[in-house]
């Protein structure tokens, strides 16, 4: 199991902990200043200190110390289930894919999303030790790779504490993926400003179908709209210093 970590004291000893039936826990830390490497030692933890700059450099630095052939990538704020648990056992035993996507079951503010992006949330977190994340700030992932499976049993995540950690994430998410399209060579235009954000929370509320989830609904798609809007406003604000 490895974990990448960035302050992260109040949840780190609750995730070592319901992982007592695993080998090996890896934790990479980017450089926490809370007792967040203290408390992974203790709870039993193998801890890596200073690793990065990205969440995926700290995932690949960790899988490199791996032990074992077979890697599960796991978040801090995230929980394995106990189907999650049998079924690995179970596909560890004779594996049929190099690698393996799990579903995310997104608990946002106390209650289950499961329309839109927050139903669909599949990712690739089962691999064979060999393989290793795409270097980029946002949305790391493993390369594709042919003939993956998909398990049955799910991850629980829970990604904010409330809605003031949740803007502290939109923010730091934002100005990550803004950099990522600034190294790309993109640039920020009036439509990314405006319109890029209006569809967004057009498709997440009327599409997706979160209008059906009440108030929790229009306050999740409103906000993942911001965090659209703020990202390319990131972005200007990189074109503009590099005209300079």
């Amino acid at each position: 199991m490895v974990i990448p970590s960035l302050d992260e004291a109040r949840q780190i000893a609750e995730c070592i902990g319901h992982l007592g039936w695993v080998d090996e826990v890896i934790l990479a830390d980017a450089g926490s200043t809370d007792d967040t490497v203290e408390l992974a030692r203790r709870a039993g933890a193998t801890v890596l200190e200073h690793t990065g700059p990205t969440i995926a450099a700290q995932r690949n630095a960790a899988i490199s110390m791996a032990r074992n052939q077979w890697v599960f990538a796991l978040d801090a704020d995230e929980r394995i289930t106990d189907p999650l648990r049998h079924e690995l056992a179970e596909v560890l035993r004779a594996p049929a894919h190099p690698v393996y996507h799990v579903r995310r079951q997104n608990i946002y503010l106390g209650r289950e999303l499961n329309r839109g992006r927050w139903g669909r949330d599949w990712v690739v977190r089962l691999f064979t030790r060999e393989r290793r994340y795409i270097e980029r700030r946002v949305h790391e992932g493993i390369g594709p790779v042919a003939h993956a499976g998909r398990l049955r049993g799910c991850l629980r995540h829970e990604p904010y504490r409330d809605l003031a950690h949740q803007l502290e994430k939109i923010g730091r998410y934002a100005r990550w993926g803004a950099e990522d399209l600034h190294d790309g060579g993109q640039r920020a235009s009036a439509w990314d400003l405006s319109l890029r954000p209006l569809g967004r929370f057009l498709r997440a509320y009327l599409l997706d179908g979160q209008c059906r989830d009440g108030r929790l609904g229009l306050v999740s798609a409103g906000l993942g709209a911001y965090g659209v809007f703020l990202k390319y406003a990131h972005l200007w604000t990189l074109d503009r210093r590099a005209g300079e």
